[in-house]
Parts: C-alpha cells; sequence; structure tokens
C-alpha cells in the first residue's frame, strides 16, 4: 500500500481547498473558488450552535443476555430495546431529559435534515444492515423536535432496501422521504477534492442544511474500517470507485473535510447491535457477523472510527487473526482526519462514558 508523507498530504489538502470545478471543464480558483463555493456550504439558523463534544462517545447496551434482545430471527432488534437504547445513549450524551430534546442540541426545528443510512451489508437477507428499528424513532424524535416531516430525507447509495427503509410492512412517518441517490443524482458544480478527480456530493445531501450519519462498525477488505466517516463520503459521492487506491487514504480524510461535509454533519449514531470482524464490508461470512449489543453516540467521527478500529482488532486477535495493521489494512485514513481537526487523534483520547439499560 503506498503511503503519504505529511508534505505531500497537506499539498494535496491546499490543492483541494483551492479549485472548484464549474462544469464547463474551468476551474476556478482563490476568490472565484470562494465564491462559487459558499453557497454550497450548510449554515445553522441564526442564533443556534449545534452542540459539539469532541473526542465525547457515549455506549448504550441491554443488561442480559443478546438473544433477549434481538426479535426471533436473532438479526434484528425488539423495537421497544432499540428505542431505550437510543434515548439512554442521547439523552446521556446531550443532558436533556428525553430523545427530541436531545436532538434539539443538534437540530433546529426549522432546518431539513438528511439521515445517512448504511444498508450495502443487508442488501440480501437484511442481515448486517442500519436496524429499521433504530431509524424509526431517529425519525419520529425529530418529528416530536419540531422537524417538519417533509423536511427529513432518508438516503443511501442504492441500499435503503437492506436497511428495510422503501420495504412494505416497514413505514416511516407520512411526508418523511427515502431515496437512493444511484451515484446519479448530483447535481453540483464539480469539486476537486483529491489528486485532481472531478467529484461531487448527492442532492439529498447537498438539499439538508443538517444531516445525521446512522452507521455501523465493520471491518472492509480495502480500507481496513468502515464507520462514521467512510459511511459519509463513499456513501455520498457521485464516484465512490474512483477514491478506493491506496487503502482510500488520505481520500476518505480528505472528502469528509472538504467544507460541504463539515457544514452538515452534526451527529453520529452507530448501530452495533452486530458487528462484523472479517471479510467485510458486505456480509459474507455469518461466522464474522458476532452480537454486541450497543448503541454509540458521538459528534467526533474520528473518535469513534478509533474506537471501533480498536474494537475489531481486539476481536480479530481473540479468534487468533491478525491486526488490521498486520493485515496490510491498516485505516490510517482515520489519523489522517485526526491531523486535518476533525477529531481527537489518539485512542487515548477518546473518553468513553458506558450504560447499561
Amino acid at each position: 500500500m503506498a503511503s503519504f508523507s505529511r508534505r505531500h498530504f497537506l499539498q494535496a489538502a491546499g490543492s483541494a481547498a483551492a479549485g472548484l470545478g464549474m462544469g464547463t471543464g474551468v476551474l476556478l480558483h482563490g476568490a472565484e473558488a470562494q465564491a462559487a463555493l459558499d453557497p454550497l456550504v450548510a449554515r445553522p439558523p441564526q442564533g443556534f450552535t449545534p452542540l459539539s463534544l469532541p473526542g465525547r462517545i457515549v455506549k448504550v447496551e441491554k443488561g442480559g443476555d443478546f438473544a433477549s434482545m434481538m426479535q426471533p430471527n436473532q438479526l434484528w432488534p425488539k423495537p421497544e430495546v432499540a428505542k431505550a437504547l437510543l434515548e439512554k445513549a442521547m439523552t446521556a450524551f446531550t443532558g436533556a431529559p428525553n430523545l427530541a430534546e436531545s436532538l434539539k442540541k443538534f437540530i433546529a426545528p426549522q432546518e431539513s435534515v438528511a439521515i445517512k443510512i448504511n444498508g450495502i451489508a443487508g442488501q440480501t437477507g437484511y442481515t448486517m444492515a442500519v436496524n429499521f428499528e433504530l431509524i424509526l424513532p431517529v425519525v419520529e424524535g425529530l418529528i416530536e423536535a419540531g422537524v417538519k416531516p417533509e423536511n427529513i430525507m432518508l438516503y443511501e447509495q442504492y441500499y435503503l432496501t437492506g436497511c428495510r427503509v422503501t420495504v412494505k410492512g416497514y413505514k416511516l412517518p407520512d411526508g418523511v422521504k427515502a431515496q437512493n441517490h444511484m451515484n446519479a443524482t448530483h447535481p453540483m458544480p464539480d469539486v476537486m477534492v483529491y489528486n485532481g478527480l472531478k467529484t461531487r456530493y448527492c442532492k439529498q445531501f447537498m438539499d439538508a442544511s443538517a444531516v445525521i450519519d446512522m452507521t455501523m462498525i465493520k471491518d472492509h477488505s480495502i480500507c481496513g474500517y468502515t464507520g462514521t466517516l467512510k459511511n459519509i463520503t463513499h456513501g455520498t459521492i457521485n464516484n465512490p470507485q474512483d477514491h478506493h487506491g491506496t487503502g482510500c487514504n488520505p481520500q476518505i480524510a480528505m472528502l469528509y473535510n472538504h467544507p460541504i461535509v463539515r457544514s452538515r454533519v452534526r451527529l453520529h449514531i452507530t448501530d452495533a447491535f452486530k458487528i462484523t470482524y472479517d471479510k467485510g464490508p458486505l456480509d459474507r461470512d455469518p461466522k464474522t457477523r458476532i452480537p454486541h449489543g450497543a448503541v454509540y453516540v458521538a459528534t467526533d467521527p474520528v473518535a469513534m472510527d478509533l474506537y471501533g478500529w480498536n474494537l475489531i482488532d481486539k476481536e480479530r486477535r481473540a479468534r487468533g487473526l491478525k491486526t488490521l495493521a498486520e493485515s496490510r489494512r491498516e485505516p490510517r485514513y482515520i489519523h489522517v482526519a485526526g491531523e486535518l481537526g476533525l477529531g481527537v487523534r489518539e485512542l487515548s483520547e477518546v473518553k468513553l462514558r458506558s450504560y447499561t439499560v
């Protein structure tokens, strides 16, 4: 795997910040690029400052055995369990009295909200995806917090059905929209984020002033680990395949660091009822999909991904497997994201609070 020196990385980051293409082959620079970029950057309503707690993670799990918290197929959590874990995680993280009031710390009622869910490994059999039982209370909580249903958009690349969204029998509140962007719904100017590649973020993301990231903890065959950062970057752009080289490093970090992304993503909710410690990100081998029984909440994607990476390595070592670094799949993009200021840079700086309900 190729490596990047800090000098080369900073040069690449500087180039990404300098240019914006207007879909005509013309690349703008300096003040012109900034003026073109400015309308694409989201801003919270005047007087509202979203809560941000760098380095903080809350983990909530259910007391008792794993089987008791799951539905009979042992794949999906019971709805009341998922909602209870989510509410405890959110209230413990924010100090607010309930889920709706917690969401108000991140989202103002007049905003348009996109929720990026991850269903790629659940596309056949609904086995390893963000669970509908966790998605629904987030949506209902936003509505209770004052967000209009028509201002809520759930989106994925191709894989909404993996999360049982748009599947018969799993109904979202009236007015809430859900769409796959299909790597084709990206009507914005090109931005040059990495290595001169023209890239665009999808309409569902761009139409929102605030984004909630709902993801999982998984091994990834290319970049080692996939969690909060990659769910937003490669799940939102029009050409993820062009950003897979060199273990997606530094591409994931740079794609997330763009002002278009940094100005929108407010909250990360990690569905860790199950995790995948090997052969990911698809659910290829049921033996590598193991119970974990927890929900995590954070505003710091680097802290959450550092923690998730460490958890995957622990599960690998416990089974006699090489760590991700030893397997030549170290997710170095996470450290690069920390260098860019997207979150805490070291696992020792992560502050985890754990609860049982």
